[in-house]
């Protein structure tokens, strides 16, 4: 099968979270099964810096929007370690910016993007059997071809599949975006007034909805869930399918990761002490081999669970479940990160905070911890607690959506389930408790985690059966 995927992140070009993560994996796993699998997203301004180490392809994209035509340039190079061609859309005015997101005019830039994506595809002459687009950004393009593009024989026959990372990003936007791209339609009851809700025509025009875990699918058919579109998912429940995220396993390698000073595997666990100590030792934190060493790598926004931690985490670092030390990665809203301040203030010695994002520092958080906190409000999949399982580092999370998914309570990590201090405060003291008093059981659990499979190879096929599903008369 031919599979274009368009995203407006892909790792290592451009990512902020799970989204680049996925588009920058799948595709490959895709690949090696025999499938050609190609991958659009735009040409931000360090993309664009870059240009050197692309080639630059010899033809001018002619993009129709509104009434005439923008021009925009395109880009090649491939994914890391694979043949997967990767093209960046390049228009300077509109795609070039510093950042990826956080502009007024998002709604058009992201348009636009989607829009010069399908183009491309005349442009390549390569038409795709399946398009298959990711979160709001790229949730225009399945629009455009349920709409307008019905209207040319070139796109008529493609079938597309639109997979939600995070549903509480609608991407609500003005409703003249739909005149920006020649779009004849008629409001959604999941959209105000003068707006368009994106995610909504995502799912509405989709021939297949996709999010990241089982869980996470039923979830958003709830009211509580759904932000706004569980009755629109429940009228399309035959239509969406959770299939769990993967990792790079080839990335995500405590045995050969460049990024680890030392290695180590299911076998040789004893290593991850060199791992502790450099970790401590980075923190300021003494280093005390006896002590559960328990860190967190997120961003500091309310989904992560930050407004119930504070009272758990002072709790734990007074002693009251026995000594233990803790170390934050991660950067976001203020007043999340005054939480964690003062309590590194207030129990020096036994408690870092890293207030920004670093991410040669992430993996000996990762593989130097001895448990990872993951209190998630809600978590559609979550690779954290993926990645902190192949370091046999033991997760402390909340049982929603992926983290369901992927720990078994009691087995591979700690769950607890009612969105609260208390419920935090039992999960931590639980493993806490079993980090001292049973060493062995312990040492399953580590090796029970680093033996789980979370290959792409895995998901890859589920996405296979998919496609092939969609594209057999």
């Amino acid at each position: 099968m031919k599979i274009l995927f368009v995203s407006a992140e892909v790792a290592p070009f451009a990512k902020l979270g799970g989204l680049g993560d996925v588009v920058g994996s799948l595709p490959k796993a895709l690949a090696a099964m025999g499938h050609d699998v190609r991958v659009v997203l735009p040409a931000y301004q360090p993309i664009e810096n870059a240009a050197d180490q692309y080639d630059i392809l010899p033809f001018t994209l002619n993009v129709p929007i509104r009434d005439g035509d923008v021009h925009a340039g395109v880009m090649r190079t491939k994914l890391p370690g694979s043949d997967v061609p990767v093209y960046f859309i390049a228009q300077e005015n509109l795609l070039g910016r510093p950042n990826i997101y956080g502009y007024d005019d998002d709604a058009y830039r992201f348009a636009f993007f989607s829009r010069a994506a399908l183009t491309l595809t005349q442009v390549l002459d390569w038409q795709p059997d399946i398009v298959h687009a990711h979160d709001w950004h790229a949730a225009l393009a399945i629009f455009w071809l349920a709409t307008a593009g019905q209207q040319e024989a070139w796109f008529r026959p493609i079938k597309t599949v639109y997979t939600i990372h995070n549903l509480a990003h609608r991407g609500e936007i003005p409703w003249d975006v739909t005149h920006y791209l020649n779009i004849r339609t008629t409001s959604l009851p999941e959209e105000g007034y003068g707006q368009i809700n994106v995610m909504a025509r995502g799912i509405y025009h989709a021939g297949h909805i996709t999010t990241v875990s089982p869980t996470y699918a039923a979830e958003i058919m709830t009211w509580d869930g759904g932000a706004g579109m569980d009755s629109l998912l429940r009228s399309r429940s035959q239509h969406v399918s959770g299939i769990l995220n993967g990792l790079d396993l080839d990335v995500w390698n405590p045995a050969s990761d460049p990024r680890l000073p030392h290695h180590f595997d299911r076998d040789s666990l004893y290593k991850k002490l060199a791992l502790r100590h450099i970790l401590q030792d980075r923190a300021g934190l003494p280093r005390r081999d006896n002590v559960p060493l328990i860190g967190m790598v997120s961003r500091l926004v309310w989904q992560k669970g930050i407004d119930i931690i504070g009272h758990p985490l002072h709790r734990l670092l007074s002693g009251e479940a026995g000594e233990a030390q803790f170390i934050i990665l991660g950067t976001g809203e203020a007043q999340y990160e005054n939480t964690f301040r003062l309590l590194e203030k207030h129990h020096p010695g036994r408690m870092a905070a890293f207030l920004d994002y670093n991410s040669g520092f992430a993996p000996i958080v990762y593989g130097g911890s001895d448990m990872f906190l993951m209190p998630s409000l809600f978590e559609p999949c979550g690779l954290g607690q993926m990645i902190a399982m192949r370091h046999g580092t033991i997760p402390v999370a909340r049982n929603t959506g992926g983290l369901r998914d992927t720990i078994v309570d009691g087995e591979t990590g700690f769950l607890f389930n009612d969105y609260n201090s208390d419920g935090l405060w039992f999960a931590l003291n639980r493993a806490v408790t079993t980090y001292y008093d049973d060493h062995d059981r312990w040492h399953t659990m580590q090796q029970a985690g680093m033996a789980q499979d979370f290959s792409w190879t895995r998901s890859a096929k589920q996405y296979e059966a998919l496609y092939q599903s969609l594209t057999t008369p």
